[in-house]
């Protein structure tokens, strides 16, 4: 899995996480591990109006797109707020919710792809498991 790989829509979905600074964004590859989602994408921020405006900007841009959510959860002062598009489902985490719930363990069989605040005009890049990132190297990596 490559960051060009990945459909648009949840591209889009990881640029509006970005625009509003959430934390440790990453994509997981579900398809055909008998999900109910092909891919998660999970993200987090740094307090609860943080992560509403997170989810509020990926539902704008998305809907923008022609894309609804087909169903969404929590509120304002949740810990987590989860977007179902179908495919693709969103988790916005409290840091403390994604350490209790720990999807990324749960799914440590996924492929991984961690999105990096871009450090210039360098488009994203995935990288191998063994290759380790450097601040100059596009804003993403694969795991």
């Amino acid at each position: 899995m490559t960051v060009n790989s990945l459909d648009p829509e949840i591209l889009l979905a990881v640029e509006a996480a970005q625009e509003k600074q959430a934390l440790d964004v990453s994509v997981l590859n579900l398809s055909g591990s008998g999900a109910f989602a092909d891919y998660f994408l999970l993200c987090s921020g740094s307090s609860q109006p943080q992560i509403q405006a997170i989810g509020e900007a990926i539902e704008e841009k998305l809907h923008r797109h022609g894309r609804r959510a087909a169903h969404r959860e929590g509120k304002s002062s949740a810990e987590w707020v989860l977007l179902d598009y179908g495919f693709f489902v969103v988790h916005i985490f409290s840091e403390r919710a994604r350490q209790y719930y720990d999807l990324e363990r749960l799914w440590r069989n996924a492929e991984r792809i961690e999105f990096h605040e871009p450090s210039g005009p360098a488009p994203a890049r995935a990288k191998s498991h063994d290759e380790r990132p450097s601040e100059s190297e596009g804003n993403a990596t694969q795991q």
